[in-house]
């Protein structure tokens, strides 16, 4: 990338986004070590795990979960979320890495089935989304015997050299918007973890993340070579 985010002035995280291992629901797989076993005994690069992009979340998570299960898939890059969804609905990939968003009509609908989430605990929202589930029934990939966790920043940056007062600004705006039974419902319909930083503690997590996804892109293989 020609920019880095110290180029920029951070604001607020306003949530973060969550993933979730999807598979067809007319598959017999019901967790995500079973999944993965059959990944494992289908031996490498059988089966497809479809995603938004390359180099991006999705590969940078389906890398995670090749080294924590010991499998290979034959990664699948689409447009988009919605084009993946549609096209694990149709068993042209095997499974998918979605955010809850991305693939929740489809859900709701029993054409997929959700395995797990890459977060260390279960997501906390109790309403029902399908006849018998919540999002809260999906149990962590962790809980799964899976150790990955990835969670998507959702947040505020303005160009850099913004003043205090101009941060501030919007700090306070966005606390406002996340009162709002608007957003609240939002985060519940998405499935989003809520949890809001600003300032210096919200720097020193994006700092952090800078440092985990080189990481996690260098294991890959993504960064380009010195």
């Amino acid at each position: 990338m020609p920019f880095n985010w110290k180029d920029m002035t951070p604001v607020a995280m306003l949530a973060l986004d969550q993933f979730v291992l999807w598979v067809n629901a007319e598959t017999p797989y019901k967790t995500a070590k079973e999944y993965l076993n059959a990944v494992k005994a289908g031996g490498a690069n059988k089966f497809k795990m479809g995603g938004t992009g390359s180099k991006q979340e999705d590969q940078i998570i389906t890398v995670a979960i090749e080294k924590a299960a010991g499998v290979k898939f034959t990664y699948i890059p689409f447009k988009g979320g919605g084009d993946v969804a549609v096209q694990l609905v149709g068993k042209h990939i095997d499974s998918s890495v979605n955010n809850p968003i991305e693939a929740v009509a489809q859900w709701r609908a029993g054409k997929l089935r959700p395995l797990c989430v890459m977060d260390d605990e279960r997501m906390p929202y109790k309403t029902k989304v399908t006849d018998t589930m919540s999002w809260n029934d999906i149990p962590s990939c962790k809980q799964s015997g899976v150790d990955v966790d990835y969670l998507m920043l959702r947040g505020i940056f303005m160009p850099g050299g913004a003043s205090k007062e101009q941060v501030d600004y919007y700090v306070d705006l966005f606390k406002r918007v996340r009162e709002t039974a608007d957003w609240k419902k939002f985060m519940e319909d998405g499935a989003f973890n809520t949890t809001f930083m600003s300032g210096a503690e919200y720097t020193k997590w994006v700092e952090k993340a800078e440092k985990t996804h080189h990481e996690l892109m260098r294991e890959a293989g993504f960064l380009a070579k010195p």
